[in-house]
């Protein structure tokens, strides 16, 4: 494992750990520094946690972190992929509240501060029961990215927000970093991706968010191919078949307010299944409970046609919607 030299220990705890997985990002990288480096709250650490990166990273964050009014950490780990960075980077973050930057995305100069004034407008006393302020992303020339919150200020959790209010498109935010703590991503042996609406749900069985119509933070466009955000793939789909199948055995008790979107889990169980090639006896096999088994094999023919299609983009070289 390699690093930067660590300058001094803070005097006391940041507010604010920004955290960024990289895997060969150098060029792009100074999007968050230069993000940083204008924000009006300064209370943060900025930890860089490389993914096995071949290109020049740790030089350029060493730079950067000589220079830095803040303190800038770098951990190094095998390439494993973001969601095993991730977990490396709660276990590392000094601070109270932990926020992901990702390399390809900007922020408003008043994004941490603004963070800030909404997580300390949450009663003192309600506050324990919070984990996470969330707001709204645009892109560069100022197009929102998805749907707007149902109110400005909206206390609720990631559940609702996917199955009671539909709200779609990224969404950015921080979480408590002891919540995290409490809810690792998992690392099954040899998956490079997991979606982090796994982590998000699981978090919302038990703690709220504060989610607010203000939009605080920027992405970029890049070149195809460049952004984190993948499209189809089997190591993508192999990541959603974790989420849907989570979907499947934990989140029934949605389905009389949402019932097209269990629906769409059961398929797109079986459609990454087969991209995954899990055949059909063994997606049933995959399954707890006798009710939900007997779902799935309903859903197989529906999903095994929506895998035709994936296949027949991926054989392409496309990328499936």
């Amino acid at each position: 494992m390699g690093g930067t030299p660590d300058r001094a220990a803070p005097s006391r705890r940041p507010t604010f750990t920004v955290f960024t997985a990289t895997y060969n990002r150098a060029d792009l990288l100074h999007r968050v520094f230069d993000g940083l480096m204008r924000q009006t709250d300064e209370d943060l650490e900025w930890l860089v946690v490389d993914d096995g990166s071949t290109d020049d990273t740790e030089s350029i964050v060493a730079d950067w972190a000589a220079r830095a009014p803040f303190p800038v950490r770098y951990v190094r780990q095998a390439h494993s992929g973001k969601h095993v960075a991730f977990n490396r980077g709660v276990r590392e973050a000094r601070g109270e509240l932990f926020l992901t930057w990702d390399s390809d995305d900007g922020a408003v100069p008043e994004a941490l501060e603004r963070f800030r004034a909404q997580w300390n407008s949450i009663p003192a006393g309600r506050r324990s029961s919070f984990s996470a302020v969330s707001a709204l992303r645009r892109y560069a020339d100022g197009t929102p990215i998805g749907d707007r919150f149902p109110e400005d200020v909206l206390d609720s959790d990631s559940l609702d927000l996917y199955f009671r209010y539909r709200v779609r498109g990224d969404k950015w935010g921080f979480h408590r970093t002891d919540v995290l703590r409490e809810y690792p991503f998992p690392e099954p042996a040899g998956e490079t991706f997991v979606t982090e609406l796994i982590l998000w749900f699981a978090i919302a069985r038990r703690y709220k968010t504060r989610f607010v119509n203000e939009f605080l933070g920027i992405n970029y466009p890049v070149a195809s191919g460049e952004s984190h955000l993948s499209g189809l793939t089997v190591a993508t789909a192999r990541g959603r078949l974790i989420f849907h199948r989570a979907v499947i055995q934990d989140y029934l008790d949605f389905a009389r307010i949402a019932p097209l979107l269990l629906a769409k889990s059961f398929i797109n169980y079986s459609r990454y299944s087969f991209i995954a090639s899990v055949g059909p006896l063994d997606q049933v096999r995959r399954i707890r409970s006798v009710g939900r088994k007997v779902l799935v094999g309903f859903a197989i023919p529906a999903g095994f046609i929506v895998f035709l299609r994936d296949r027949r983009h991926l054989r392409r070289g496309h990328t499936a919607s």
